[in-house]
Parts: structure tokens; C-alpha cells; sequence
């Protein structure tokens, strides 16, 4: 679903940027001395950052900052193929002092642009359910449980609810973090389904389970008076795929419920989304859409410590943008929010590996969330697959967060 702007806003992505772990394991290598290794750290790594949305007045501050000593370097997009696009080039120290000089009240947007990309701290912890997941090192877990006769991927499976209960316990069990449980299917071409009949699949799973596991349930819905009912039923999460557009009265549901909430990307609903989807930016667009929906949420009453944010991959994306998408997900750590990520069994995996059916898709799926979790790109996974899922996940997590120490120069 796209919203309308006046002016595109001002994003700065870093294409490349030295990892300061890495650098600081080559330095211990050396035997440099921890002084020398901090000096080098602040010197070295270097930029380069792709800017869109900026206009006529901060390119020509940025040309002429660029000619001054020790500042960034800038070069222009094509201004007739690509207007709005630049290239900065530099450390991180001269990308400091040009925020610095960004003084002009009309380079505001740049200035906060810049420093949302070298500033912003991703969230400690997400908060749900009188709990506090802590996030940033172990990619959390959110097991898929549809009540459903017609999801894509396990439709009619879980409709009985004692069975559908059953199997969340399993997930439990099985390394879940967070249950998900959702009344109406969202696969491209679903039909709606009335709020009633939502209720009626999803609440007598959300008491059940609520008895049986500690973990937080999800509610995955687009109405607000469903919300209602099933944080009073025992959700302390709402995953809503419209990202809050679908129902007006939501956001209002989760802030005066005390939940915390998912804010997904689409462009389009479930029986459109897939015809012809176009961007052109998707990383931009899918960026400029959450941000905003980010600020409505704090207005709203809902903290960010509260809040996930998710690209909505297949939801209005060809395979291309899901790629990117996926490629480029720390791009959206700048939003100061965690970032969940649904690539399990999707279309978009069954056409990498030769068209397979949805029943057929799970090492596609565990290529795709090991992936996630080595870029360090997604905070939470939504899958169908728990226990292969997690096992997956302790190898990547492991893999990322490795620093080697001592251990990797000790003598034999």
C-alpha cells in the first residue's frame, strides 16, 4: 500500500563499511598495542554511503564540502536517469564533522539522515507480554500456527483447535520464541474473512495455549476489533500485514491493550499484491512506508522498545525485490526498531530451487534464515519449520557473532 509524500525522504545506506570486529582481529594478529589498535579503528574503516531523495540545496552543500580538506568525497548521480542520488566516500570522522557543518535549517533531512546511519543503536530488548526478549545476539523464533482452511503452505492442518494447541505446545517445545497465531490467510488471492469468523477459529487456540506454553502469542490480524479480543484472550502481540493501514482504529487497539505489535510492508492486499508489483527504490520505499508507520506508532502511544518492523517479503515483491530486500535488511536498523523476516516456504524459494511446492521447501527455507542471521539483518524469524529452524539458526548465530579472541593466534 503506498502512501502519498510531498517530498521523498532522504535515506543514507552504507554500501561498505570495514567491520571494525574483523579489522580488530587483524590488529591482534599484528600484536599491535590496544592504543594503536583504537587509533587504527577510528582512522580506517571507510565509507561508502549511497544517498536518495536529496535535492537541488544539499547537493550543492555537499559538492562544496567536498572540497575542503579531510571531508567526504561526493559524486552525483546521473541528474537525468537518477536525480536525487549521490555517492559520499570517507571515515567515519569526516562523515562526523560533515554533520557538523550540516547547520542550515533546510539541511535538516540530510543532517538527520546521516546521523540516523551513524548513530542509531538497534533495541536492546523487544518488550511483549510482561516479558523481555533480549535481541541482537540469538535470532528469536516466532513459529507459525494458521487456523486456516486455505494458507499457502498449511492450510486445513490446524483447524481443530485441540489439534492446532497440541501442535503450538510442539513448537514450544521445540525452541519456540513467539507463537503466531493467525485466523485468516493472507497467500496472494485469499478471500477476506469476516471479523466473526476470524474469532472463532483463533480464540479458542489462544486460550488453549495461553494455559499450556509461557512463551508470548502473536495475533495475526488486520482488524482491530479482533486485536481486542485476542489480547483479552492471552496474545500480547499483534502481527498486522497491512502495517496498521487496514483498520484505522488499530493502532489505538495495541497501545490501549499494552501490546506490542509488528508493522509489516505491503503494497497492495492479499488479492491484488501480486499483479505487476513495481518499485523504483524497493529498499527506499519499503523504508520511507515503515518509517512512517513507525512515527504514527510512537504518536499512537507505542514505544519502540514495543515494536517490530518486517519488509513483507511476497507481499507485493517479485523475486528480484525480495532478493534486495533481503540483501540490504540492515538498512532497516535504522528505524531503532527490531525487525522480524517471513521467507519460510514462499513462493519467492520455490522458484530458487526449480519451482517445488510449498510441502518440498524447507532447505530452501533454512538456506534462507541462516543466511539472515549471519548478515546480522533480522532479529526474529517467522517460520513453519521450528526445530530444524532453530537448530539452523545456533549454527549462523554462532558463525556471526564469532570474534575469535586469543583463540585464533594461540601458538600449537
Amino acid at each position: 500500500m503506498r502512501a502519498e509524500h510531498k517530498a521523498p525522504v532522504i535515506l543514507a545506506r552504507a554500501l561498505s563499511a570495514d567491520d571494525p570486529a574483523d579489522l580488530a582481529l587483524g590488529f591482534a594478529r599484528m600484536g599491535l598495542p590496544s592504543k594503536a589498535g583504537e587509533y587504527l579503528l577510528e582512522k580506517l574503516p571507510h565509507f561508502q554511503i549511497l544517498l536518495t531523495g536529496i535535492g537541488p540545496t544539499e547537493g550543492r552543500f555537499l559538492r562544496a564540502q567536498a572540497e575542503a580538506e579531510e571531508m567526504p568525497r561526493y559524486t552525483p548521480g546521473d541528474v537525468q536517469r537518477r536525480p536525487g542520488v549521490a555517492l559520499l566516500s570517507g571515515r567515519r570522522d569526516q562523515l562526523g564533522r560533515l554533520v557538523a557543518a550540516a547547520v542550515a535549517p533546510e539541511l535538516a533531512p540530510l543532517r538527520a539522515a546521516l546521523r540516523r546511519l551513524l548513530e542509531t543503536p538497534g533495541p536492546a530488548r523487544l518488550r511483549v507480554g510482561g516479558r523481555a526478549l533480549d535481541l541482537g545476539g540469538r535470532t528469536l523464533v516466532m513459529g507459525v500456527l494458521n487456523v486456516t482452511p486455505d494458507s499457502f503452505a498449511d492450510g486445513g492442518q490446524y483447524l481443530d483447535a485441540a489439534r492446532a494447541v497440541s501442535h503450538g505446545v510442539a513448537m514450544a517445545r521445540a525452541g519456540a520464541d513467539i507463537l503466531d497465531v493467525g485466523g485468516e490467510s493472507t497467500r496472494p488471492g485469499a478471500r477476506a474473512v469476516a471479523a466473526a469468523e476470524e474469532l472463532e477459529r483463533v480464540l479458542p487456540v489462544l486460550r488453549g495455549l495461553r494455559q499450556s506454553v509461557q512463551v508470548p502469542l502473536s495475533i495475526d490480524t488486520t482488524k482491530a476489533a479482533v486485536a481486542r479480543e485476542a489480547l483479552a484472550a492471552g496474545a500480547s502481540l499483534v502481527n498486522d500485514v497491512s502495517g496498521m493501514t487496514a483498520d484505522p482504529k488499530m493502532m489505538d487497539a495495541v497501545a490501549q491493550g499494552g501490546a506490542a505489535c509488528c508493522i509489516m510492508h505491503a503494497q497492495g492486499t492479499p488479492d491484488t499484491m501480486q499483479v505487476d508489483p513495481r518499485y523504483s527504490d524497493v529498499v527506499a520505499e519499503v523504508f520511507e512506508f515503515l518509517d512512517g508507520a513507525v512515527a504514527r506508532a510512537a504518536a499512537a502511544g507505542i514505544p519502540r522498545e514495543r515494536l517490530l518492523v518486517d519488509p513483507g517479503i511476497g507481499f507485493g515483491k517479485t523475486l528480484a525485490h525480495n532478493l534486495i530486500l533481503l540483501r540490504r535488511l540492515s538498512d532497516l536498523r535504522q528505524l531503532g526498531c527490531g525487525i522480524l523476516v517471513g521467507t519460510s516456504r514462499k513462493s519467492s524459494l520455490g522458484k530458487l530451487v526449480g519451482d517445488k511446492p510449498p510441502s518440498e521447501r524447507l532447505a530452501a527455507t533454512l538456506g534462507s534464515v541462516g543466511a539472515i542471521a549471519a548478515l546480522g539483518g533480522a532479529d526474529v524469524v517467522r517460520v513453519h519449520d521450528v526445530a530444524e529452524v532453530h537448530d539452523a539458526l545456533a549454527v549462523a548465530d554462532a558463525v556471526r557473532r564469532a570474534s575469535g579472541g586469543g583463540a585464533l593466534f594461540e601458538k600449537p
